[in-house]
C-alpha cells in the first residue's frame, strides 16, 4: 500500500465515521468548513516548508505526482481526514459526557 492509497483510505474512513459511526454530520455544518478554512492555510504552509527543505521526502513511486506548494496532493486528503477525525471524536465524546468534570478544579477547602 503506497501513500496515495493510505491517504484515500484515511479520507474515506474519516467521512464514513463522521456520517455513520459518530453520527455528527460535521461535513454538513458551516462551522466545520469555517474551521477547516482556518486550518488549511497553515497545513499548506507547513507542508511547503517541510517538503521544500527536504525535511520530509516522498518516493515518486508512492505518490500520484501532483504537488501543491511542493507537497503531494495526498497530504491534503490525509490532513483533511485528521482534522475531521479529531473534531468528530471531540464532539462525539463531548455529547457523551466524556469531557472533564467542571468541579474537579475546585478546592475542597471551605
Amino acid at each position: 500500500m503506497n501513500y496515495s492509497d493510505i491517504a484515500i483510505t484515511a479520507f474515506a474512513i474519516a467521512v464514513m465515521a463522521d456520517l455513520f459511526l459518530f453520527k455528527n454530520s460535521l461535513l454538513t455544518r458551516p462551522a466545520f468548513w469555517t474551521s477547516y478554512s482556518i486550518i488549511l492555510p497553515f497545513q499548506l504552509l507547513t507542508n511547503w516548508w517541510l517538503t521544500s527543505k527536504n525535511i520530509v521526502m516522498y518516493s515518486p513511486d508512492a505518490i500520484v505526482g501532483l504537488r501543491i506548494f511542493s507537497a503531494p496532493a495526498e497530504d491534503l486528503l490525509f490532513g483533511f481526514a485528521l482534522v475531521l477525525s479529531v473534531m468528530g471524536m471531540w464532539e462525539f465524546w463531548g455529547r457523551r459526557g466524556m469531557q472533564r468534570d467542571p468541579n474537579s478544579n475546585k478546592n475542597s477547602g471551605g
